[in-house]
């Protein structure tokens, strides 16, 4: 399980942002997970609380947004979830298309005082 290693890196980033702007208290950070991440989001909230503890994000919650596997026809230029499809254009039946959102892995929000 390679999420333990990558939300490590998040607190990490996240500890580093918080010195930098003289942030006493993180009460929430917002990670954007693409539904084609390599990340999986249920693994990602188990592995939070073993990474936040004993770090001043100790008592930091978590929230993810997937962000739907969306891909633009090559055929009929239509926007259509890749995943949802299987990889087929809902509008046309083209199996062309180029991915538009999907992959990412993102810090989107950090709330803090």
């Amino acid at each position: 399980m390679h999420e333990l290693g990558v939300v490590i890196e998040v607190v990490k980033t996240v500890e580093k942002v918080a010195i930098e702007n003289n942030l006493t208290k993180i009460e929430s950070v917002v990670l954007q997970i693409g539904e084609l991440s390599s990340m999986i989001p249920k693994y990602i909230e188990s592995c939070f609380p073993v990474a936040v503890d004993n770090t001043s994000l100790q008592d930091t919650k978590l929230k993810i947004q997937v962000i739907p596997a969306n891909g633009i026809c090559n055929s009929c230029n239509k926007v259509f979830n890749v995943k949802e499809n299987n990889g087929k254009c809902i509008y046309c039946s083209s199996k062309r298309w180029d991915l538009l959102s999907g992959k990412e892995f993102i810090i989107k929000e950090i709330v803090a005082y």
